[in-house]
């Protein structure tokens, strides 16, 4: 071995890996940016250049808004070399982009431009645009009537799910007494107990927030039972040891220790209690997205049920972004530690 090739530091080799690897990433940036840029600009060329089958006043509209995100990301992939962090998002999100581009395609041509998929039960991009222009006064105050039903059901569910839960877990009396209750309606559905609603609650209101309540509930009150149970008894012998009170095992022991369970069935619950909400707008209130969806689906008016449907997405999706954030704050112990 020569001196100069003793003398040579070692981080030189992968220095230079290193370089040709993040090169590379670059390369494939730029190449996914103008992959899917092209397609988002050959869903505009779709929408634009084929004549639909039946008046939209949102087809002008539509087509500029995806020529808007396809030059987006050709510029996007044509800087990411400079951009380390739009260069990262895109790399991840390259491949989703793509495909929704292509899916925009793909569903102007079976709806607007050949009628593959017939009206009135599919529509066109174009088509739910055209619900929001229209229709956005009375979509808010369904949005807003359905958060404040939610909420109020999902409030009181996971307050009341959280207490059961803890009781169940550090007390044997009352896991003598409420688990056979648990175990006998935690799996009827919530639906299941509309009849009884009617009859026992005096608004159609109360009767909804009982059965948001009751999907939320349950799961809250299964997984914290679950996280105060799995507590390790070497944990209360120290804080006994240190002279600590129940209240203070309880509030200071076992409930941190059962928190990343009562995430999860926060998460479950609020899964379940979006499902249920629909159905608990069917028992007669006056606004709301599920009350909106019927009376869509009663018209026939299935791009309103459309619309609909991706409110109601992205504002579960946002609700579960939000709890990600709550959650990574309270345990921030966790992190790098449990991934989920």
């Amino acid at each position: 071995m020569s001196e100069a090739t003793a003398d040579k530091p070692w981080g030189g080799a992968s220095t230079l890996n290193a370089a040709s690897r993040a090169s590379a990433r670059q390369g494939g940036t730029w190449w996914l940016g103008a992959v899917a840029g092209l397609a988002w600009l050959l869903a505009a060329g779709v929408t634009v250049a084929w004549p639909d089958l039946h008046d939209w006043e949102s087809t002008h509209q539509v087509a500029i808004a995806e020529t808007a995100v396809g030059a987006w990301l050709l510029l996007l992939g044509a800087l990411s070399p400079w951009l380390p962090l739009p260069g990262r998002r895109l790399r991840y999100w390259g491949p989703w982009l793509l495909a929704l581009g292509l899916g925009f395609a793909l569903w102007q041509v079976a709806t607007a431009k050949f009628g593959w998929l017939p009206r009135p039960f599919f529509a066109p991009p174009q088509g739910i645009v055209d619900v929001f222009i229209e229709d956005w006064p009375r979509l808010l105050e369904c949005v807003w009537r359905s958060l404040f039903l939610w909420g109020t059901g999902y409030f009181f569910g996971v307050t009341i799910g959280f207490l059961l839960g803890t009781a169940i877990g550090w007390s044997r009396l009352a896991a003598y007494w409420i688990q056979p209750v648990l175990k006998l309606i935690g799996p009827v559905p919530a639906n299941a107990w509309i009849p009884i609603v009617f009859f026992v609650f005096p608004t159609t209101f109360s009767g909804s927030v009982f059965l948001i309540a009751l999907a939320s509930g349950i799961p809250v009150t299964i997984l914290t039972w679950s996280g105060i149970a799995s507590v390790g008894n070497a944990y209360y012998d120290v804080a006994r040891t240190l002279g600590a009170s129940n209240r203070f095992l309880i509030l200071k022991v076992a409930v941190p220790a059962a928190m990343p369970h009562v995430f999860v069935g926060l998460f479950m619950g609020l899964y379940s209690s979006f499902a249920v909400l629909v159905v608990a707008e069917l028992l007669g209130v006056k606004a709301g997205l599920g009350w909106y969806i019927q009376w869509a689906t009663g018209w026939a008016a299935y791009a309103n049920v459309h619309a609909t449907l991706i409110i109601m997405a992205l504002l579960c999706s946002g609700l579960v972004k939000l709890l990600f954030l709550v959650r990574d704050r309270t345990l921030s112990w966790q992190r790098g530690v449990v991934r989920w």
